[in-house]
């Protein structure tokens, strides 16, 4: 009996726990005083952050996490210390696999009221890819993706996603449950989009004679003060030399909070600064060369304003040749050792970021995407650009069919205007933007984006009226489609080709192409000949048939529907073989 009582009185006391919403509240404001001590791999937080209730109903249980690493050493409401339960709570958003979760239970919170809270948590951060092991990846693969850490010598560490260095609150994620730490961190940005985070940012170091350690520099992605802005002021005290410098993220939108320390180099251009390692100054070299040769081309291609950049990319050189790059905000952490390609492709997309800034994800993300395609398009031809969109589709096509799945009640929560999961949208709208290009032609398409305002963006239909008016088109049915809601991947395939000879010669040809898919799109269809062949497009609605007519000089041996523009859930049905019958 008294082992029932036991495990009774345990399961009665998690029940409360059990039904915490840890996503009633967003954090608003935050205030912290960041301490990092590279020998001992140790950070330190100190400050205060705000919370706002965003449920419907009043709230008395918050949920602070930090990372695993990290523990939480007080908190505090109005100056006096709060108790709070201290749990580990299992969670693929930080790097452990795990994070350190503290229920503080305050007074009720009523909806859209705010609460203050003093915080401190300490620990240390080390390089960990215990999420990514657990799941099967090889270790040596899973090192190069999840690189953060705090080193001696070098000190890299990403935000939400990576490293939960900052209090957060989200509901555990998985990565072996699909893309649901993506959807998780997309959620805490949409709540977290206004926030405000300034951060006090100090080195502590060892001052001591004989300690041969360079000072090293800080740096973070704070894109409205600039990396490197900030005030910064230095004291030494027993040996030990403390340095600090300032940042202000006004609004976080879709940033994730970087912190970079490190002996870097400048190199600093008209167009961006680029920090490298000693050891890499050639591949510095080179990327400046990337920054010379891309920018003029990826201005060309988005229209660009010829007006100055809201503020200045900076690139951050990564020590490991094999580390993945990594950028957010106005920073790109990326190894400079790589090839050429790899290069001109960092810089098309660093200098889409700062040329066309806009508040919603598709755009941005899209845009810098598409300026890679379209830049590959520029150096090696349409082939290689799709070539290149082709190989980024592969897990936007899975997702397409679980949101499919779903049923059509989802079709807007998984739109590209309101889908949380960054990578799935990226993906996506690289893809949209292409197919828009094809539609409305280059003249249109680069004068609308030279005419977008992100000040003016207030409602969704602000791109679409944009590009109707350059192009004198109706395009609702696309931006319908594709954009506000999430229709699937168009299904497309040639149902018959009918050739009938003109008595003045040649051959009247009509294509039928049906779209078993619900998304509709305007597509290629290309009649290839013994010599040579001819393109026209042809718009095929979702669930529907079109056709279209025309002209051929000679028999057409084959016919094809879409080139690889627009994505499909199934392209291996997309030629036809046309047989000669008397």
């Amino acid at each position: 009996m008294r082992f029932f009582y036991v495990v009774g009185f345990l399961w009665a006391l998690a029940l409360p726990l059990r039904a915490i919403d840890r996503e009633a509240f967003s954090i608003s404001r935050y205030d912290l005083n960041a301490t990092v001590e590279p020998e001992q791999q140790r950070l330190a937080v100190r400050g205060r952050i705000t919370l706002r209730n965003e449920s419907d109903d009043p709230q008395k249980n918050i949920a602070l996490q930090i990372s695993s690493s990290l523990h939480w050493v007080s908190i505090k409401l109005d100056g006096k210390p709060v108790e709070f339960l201290s749990q580990a709570y299992t969670s693929d958003i930080d790097h452990t696999g795990a994070l350190t979760e503290a229920i503080v239970t305050v007074a009720p919170v009523s909806p859209e009221k705010t609460i203050d809270l003093e915080i401190g948590y300490e620990g240390t951060i080390t390089q960990d890819a215990s999420r990514l092991i657990r799941i099967g990846v090889p270790a040596e693969t899973a090192k190069h993706s999840d690189w953060d850490q705090i080193g001696h010598t070098f000190s890299t560490v990403r935000g939400i996603g990576y490293v939960a260095w900052y209090p957060v609150a989200t509901e555990a994620a998985s990565l072996s449950d699909g893309d649901s730490v993506l959807a998780t961190v997309g959620r805490w940005k949409q709540r977290e989009s206004q926030a405000e985070m300034k951060v006090n940012l100090c080195l502590s170091q060892n001052s001591a004679e004989g300690n041969s350690s360079p000072p090293l520099q800080m740096f973070m992605n704070d894109a409205q003060s600039g990396v490197r802005g900030g005030s910064a002021g230095g004291i030494t005290e027993k040996n030990v030399s403390t340095r600090c410098k300032a940042y202000d993220f006004k609004q976080l939108g879709q940033s994730v909070p970087v912190f970079v320390l490190g002996n870097y180099s400048d190199n600093s251009r008209e167009n961006a600064v680029i920090h490298y390692l000693p050891e890499h100054k050639s591949g510095a070299d080179d990327y400046a060369i990337a920054l010379d040769q891309a920018g003029p081309a990826v201005n060309q291609l988005l229209g660009a304003p010829n007006s100055k950049p809201a503020y200045m990319p900076e690139t951050f050189d990564l020590p490991d040749a094999q580390d993945a790059a990594f950028d957010s905000g106005n920073a790109l952490l990326m190894p400079l050792a790589q090839n050429d390609t790899s290069l001109l492709l960092a810089a098309a997309r660093q200098l889409a970021h700062t040329a066309f800034p806009s508040p919603r994800l598709w755009i941005s993300e899209g845009l810098a995407g598409y300026a890679q395609a379209a830049y590959m398009q520029s150096e090696k031809g349409r082939a290689a650009a799709i070539a290149y969109m082709q190989g980024h589709r592969a897990a936007m096509v899975e997702s397409e069919k679980e949101n499919l799945a779903q049923g059509s009640d989802k079709a807007a929560a998984h739109s590209l205007i309101n889908d949380p999961d960054q990578f799935y949208v990226e993906t996506k709208a690289m893809s949209v933007w292409w197919m828009l290009r094809d539609m409305v032609g280059e003249t249109a398409f680069t004068d609308a984006l030279h005419n977008y305002k992100a000040s003016e963006d207030k409602d969704a239909y602000y791109v679409q009226k944009l590009f109707e008016a350059r192009s004198h088109r109706d395009l609702a049915w696309f931006f319908d489609d594709w954009v506000y809601r999430d229709r699937g991947l168009p299904e497309l395939r040639i149902v018959s080709v009918y050739p009938r000879q003109l008595v003045g010669g040649g051959y009247l040809v009509t294509v039928t192409v049906e779209d078993s898919g619900q998304a509709g799109a305007e597509v290629p269809v290309t009649r290839h000949m013994a010599q040579g062949e001819s393109t026209e497009r042809l718009i095929v609605p979702g669930n529907s048939k079109a056709s279209v007519r025309i002209r051929a000089p000679m028999l057409p041996q084959e016919a094809r529907v879409n080139d690889g523009s627009v994505p499909e859930a199934n392209s291996g049905n997309n030629s036809f073989k046309i047989e000669v019958t008397q």
